[in-house]
């Protein structure tokens, strides 16, 4: 009788591929899960959940991701100065008119483990404004 073993990846066995992809017009919550699960690994066979086994994104046309049910206006970003009576906040409008590389960046991290890789992964998470980007070696020329 066979024994099944159970399979454990090694940080040295690790190979990281690069991905590249487009969110003009696709919806931001939605394509944040995907994007981390690519950062995570986990759309590999060989995921582990202790081993960081995560592939590089490379995300162009952020400016040009979507929302839905009309979130432009009613989604809003809060941050903290430390100081007192220092809540400020924006709308999503805003923030893709001054950063829309944020915008992907908050979702994507909020989408991650909070846990002592989370670092890590969103190291391997590369934005760009527009379609052109600095990777096209990584990714073979795409």
């Amino acid at each position: 009788m066979k024994t099944q073993t159970t399979f454990m990846q090694r940080k040295e066995d690790v190979t990281r591929e690069w991905h590249l992809v487009d969110v003009k017009d696709k919806v931001l919550g939605r394509i944040a899960t995907e994007i981390a699960v690519m950062l995570i690994g986990k759309n590999k066979p060989t995921y582990t959940p202790h081993t960081d086994a995560g592939d590089f994104v490379v995300v162009i046309n952020a400016r040009e991701v979507a929302v839905t049910r009309g979130k432009e206006l009613k989604k809003i970003y809060y941050r903290h100065t430390g100081f007192p009576g220092g809540l400020k906040q924006r709308t999503f409008e805003e923030m893709i008119q001054k950063n829309p590389e944020e915008v992907i960046r908050l979702a994507v991290k909020n989408m991650l483990p909070k846990n002592r890789l989370q670092g890590e992964r969103m190291a391997r998470l590369k934005i760009y404004e527009g379609a052109e980007h600095k990777h096209a070696s990584q990714l073979g020329g795409k």
